[in-house]
């Protein structure tokens, strides 16, 4: 090998050497850019399916975005479900996800009644995202009674608190002389007979309240709960599996119920529209209803002037008022369990919660109510949330567990009395135990 060749191979090894070094070099500034101040975006670690219901991806995404911003790798995938056929949709994903390939989505919004029904599908909060004593601390009595399992463990953080309030047309109650509806049940109800206008044959023109039916009473279901709890009836036993509804409180909550719309000067009939149609109409005072039908009103009838109250209460009893609300949940077949349960922790800060409200604010009436208890003076400041806040600290509901099924029975109970003069006792020992056998096979 002459010297020409020598220094041609020498030549040639030093230029592939030193592009060696170049790619190390390379790499290793690619890999440094983002400690760097670089724009480089990190690889995914976690990617986490979550579903919500009510607010659309440009309320949700700012603060996935401030989340994903202050912990790389992670990626959350949101995703606006439609509420028609939301909770059997639901049930069936994570109920094929344990016996199947079939993923679930690592993140549920579920009701604050369906504990007994989806726990076994659910992953519980672990302590060390929030512990038992924080929770009861930070959320209102009715989450933390709603959201344990029959294990003492806590399966959801909610994701805001509601629950029945009084809807009320404020020009009919201010023709009666009232501002605001009585909050005692004696002045209450005297308030719906005087406010009830009925023609010559006594039929009724404008309704007082909208109760005392199932078919066109909206949340009836809800309100006859309400009753019976107010009534101070033990609903469910501590296993969450069966429900006594023949007690005399219970039977008397139902009777005090389709009273209503029955006797000599009902407040209510059955051959009237739809309450909420009624109230669009300027025809009805005042309706039992959650705060998001606000919502509905002024969509539907923006020329109605109307306001929340909360709801009556018995004398001298202590107050008790209905929730009706959402919690997040975490899929047990999730494999980033803790990750998820860390985004829905996040999600209910007080920080998050406000910002949610106020980009919820900007394409309706109001955000949803929050669920922590430090942000409750900030509903006191607003007409649609105040009487949330006034009722949230002594708010009850009961873990029928499958909803759907045991509300549809309540509603019949109601129509078989008001409608089929069915004694109330018998109407309600059939429909505990048909409720009983599917509480039986839906809630074990």
């Amino acid at each position: 090998m002459d010297t020409k060749q020598k220094k041609l191979i020498i030549l040639l090894t030093s230029i592939v050497v030193v592009l060696i070094i170049l790619t190390v070099i390379a790499i290793l500034i690619l890999n440094s850019k983002k400690d760097n101040g670089g724009s480089e975006t990190p690889t995914t670690e976690v990617e986490l399916i979550y579903w919500g219901l009510w607010e659309p991806v440009d309320v949700m995404q700012p603060v996935i975005d401030k989340y994903e911003d202050e912990n790389p790798g992670v990626k959350i995938l949101y995703s606006q479900q439609a509420f028609r056929n939301y909770e059997s949709r639901v049930y069936t994903r994570l109920e094929q996800s344990t016996s199947s390939t079939e993923p679930a989505p690592d993140i549920v919004r579920i009701n604050n009644t369906w504990l007994p029904k989806y726990q076994k599908f659910l992953s519980p909060v672990p302590t060390s995202v929030i512990s038992p004593q924080e929770y009861a601390e930070e959320f209102y009595p009715t989450a933390l009674n709603d959201f344990t399992g029959s294990d003492g463990q806590i399966y959801a953080i909610p994701w805001e608190i509601d629950g029945l309030t009084v809807i009320y047309n404020k020009q009919l109650l201010q023709e009666a002389g009232y501002t605001t509806p009585p909050e005692d049940w004696d002045s209450f109800i005297e308030a719906a007979d005087k406010l009830t206008k009925r023609d010559s044959s006594g039929r009724i023109t404008q309704a007082g309240l909208a109760i005392g039916t199932s078919r066109n009473v909206t949340h009836s279901a809800d309100i006859l709960g309400f009753l019976m709890l107010q009534n101070g009836a033990s609903i469910m036993n501590s296993g969450r599996n069966q429900v006594n509804l023949t007690s005399e409180r219970a039977v008397t909550a139902l009777t005090t119920y389709t009273n209503f719309a029955a006797g000599e000067k009902p407040v209510w009939a059955s051959y009237l529209a739809n309450d909420l149609t009624t109230f669009f109409k300027g025809e009805l005072a005042m309706m039992f209803a959650p705060s998001w039908r606000a919502f509905d009103i002024i969509e539907a009838a923006s020329q109605i002037e109307f306001g929340l109250a909360p709801l009556p209460q018995l004398p001298n009893n202590d107050p008790v008022y209905y929730s009706m609300y959402w919690g997040d949940a975490v899929s047990k077949t999730s494999t980033n369990t803790q990750e998820a349960w860390k985004f829905i922790n996040y999600l209910s800060q007080p920080e998050q919660q406000e910002i949610l409200f106020s980009n919820s604010s900007k394409i309706r009436a109001f955000g949803e109510p929050y669920s922590r208890v430090s942000l409750n003076s900030k509903l006191l400041d607003n007409p649609y949330t105040k009487p949330i806040a006034e009722m949230a600290p002594y708010m009850q509901a009961w873990q029928m567990g499958d909803q759907t099924y045991v509300e549809e029975l309540l509603r019949e109970a109601i129509t078989s009395v008001v409608e089929n003069s069915g004694d109330p006792k018998s109407v309600l020992t059939k429909v505990e135990g048909d409720i009983n056998d599917q509480l039986a096979v839906s809630n074990k």
